[in-house]
């Protein structure tokens, strides 16, 4: 039986699950299920585990590899599982050498004392028509809530030459539409020599590899956005107009003591600036809801910055305690006042999504088909229409369908 690969959590775990999925084959691992965990929340790791059981009862002659950030930051709890057969950290799953053997069963090094990053050379991606491609990983910030520098190490790059073959190679490979993806991807290039910007590698990139015909960008921290990005904005009609930015909150005080580096003032000039640059640009953006000592107050404030800024597509988290974290000793939110507040939230983005699908109606757009009877606008808007998956077509848009727009071709 084939290497099965269940991934939790962001966009770089989905890259990297297609880089496990190459280095278990080249190790001729068979017949096993590798589970790549998230330790964002609680919630992400009680269904981590969860998960494990359920494989352990649906195969049972399978081996159980389980690796990722929740594996690095509490490994024991995944250790002292009996269905578990390796335990990797998040080093340790991108060598072929870890899957070559199970008699070391736990497998979890120093992530901190990781300097470097290197390409992972990820060849497909399973059912997807864009590519992603891993530039940075780790953080050097310390956010009060945040658990992943822990799970990641510090901020590592990957240099620019080896971003542009990447990015060849992907394209090569039939990826008309690549997403450079990262921890902290805005504070790409600083630990490089010369400390190159993520606006210059997105200008390389654009310049060096035409066949490249949609460069997106995952999760940025507009703080840290350079000028030469912001040039790249208004100048490259390649790189598209959706940007997500961690927000996390929309109130100063609480931004402030989560050891955010911007403010809510911050979040909206970038989107207008943005606007000015490129007036079809779409916003989204990552909020946590019930972070402690936030009152009904300060949670208004970040519902009124969803208007304010113009955002729309929202990833939204009730605030999760993660131990060893500053947050984690502040006085708490109810639970239930939290889920209540994370609800309220996204019933304002769904709103809001609402509204910026139906300003689209009447608009004629450039698709690229994905499977499944998908297309995806520039701004990233899904459109229900049928095309060859992989291909580029202008369509006019005819109405909204729930949470998709409906198209026919021009």
């Amino acid at each position: 039986m084939s290497t099965e690969i269940v991934t939790f959590g962001c966009r770089l775990n989905a890259y990297e699950s297609e880089a496990i999925r190459a280095r278990a084959a080249e190790a001729g691992l068979d017949d096993a299920v590798i589970v790549n965990t998230c330790a964002v929340t609680a919630e992400a790791m009680r269904q981590s585990r969860q998960t494990i059981r359920r494989l352990r009862r649906e195969r049972p002659g399978a081996r159980i590899v389980v690796t990722g950030c929740a594996v690095q930051t509490m490994p024991e709890q995944y250790a002292d599982m009996a269905e578990v057969d390796l335990v990797l950290g998040n080093r340790e799953k991108l060598r072929a050498e870890s899957y070559g053997g199970f008699a070391d069963r736990v497998q979890v090094s120093d992530i901190m004392a990781v300097r470097e990053t290197a390409a992972q050379k990820v060849d497909s991606f399973e059912g997807q028509t864009r590519a992603f491609l891993e530039v940075q990983t780790g953080c050097d910030h310390r956010c009060t809530f945040c658990i992943i520098p822990f799970a990641r190490g510090n901020s590592r790059s990957l240099g620019m030459g080896e971003v542009v073959r990447e990015a060849r190679r992907l394209s090569e490979a039939g990826y008309p539409e690549l997403v450079l993806t990262g921890v902290d991807l805005t504070a790409y290039g600083a630990d490089l020599p010369g400390a190159p910007t993520l606006g210059m590698l997105v200008r390389k990139i654009l310049a060096l590899v035409p066949a490249v015909k949609r460069l997106r960008l995952s999760s940025i921290d507009s703080i840290e956005a350079d000028d030469e990005l912001m040039r790249a904005i208004a100048e490259e009609e390649r790189l598209m107009p959706h940007f997500h930015l961690s927000a996390q909150a929309g109130d100063d005080l609480i931004l402030k003591r989560m050891k955010r580096r911007h403010t809510r003032r911050d979040t909206i000039a970038f989107c207008e600036t943005v606007r000015r640059l490129r007036p079809d640009a779409a916003f989204g953006a990552d909020f946590i809801a019930g972070f402690p000592t936030e009152s009904d107050a300060m949670f208004e404030q970040t519902l009124k910055l969803v208007d304010e800024a113009g955002l729309s597509t929202l990833h939204v988290f009730p605030f999760s305690a993660r131990p060893g974290t500053p947050a984690a000793r502040m006085p708490q939110v109810e639970r239930a006042v939290a889920k209540e507040r994370a609800a309220r939230l996204r019933a304002k983005g769904a709103a809001a999504v609402a509204m910026r699908l139906a300003g689209l109606v009447g608009r004629e757009q450039t698709l690229l088909a994905e499977r499944g009877g998908i297309a995806r606008t520039e701004c990233f808007a899904p459109a229900r229409i049928e095309a060859a998956p992989g291909t580029f077509f202008r369509a006019r848009i005819t109405g909204v369908a729930g949470q998709h727009l409906t198209a026919e071709a021009a």
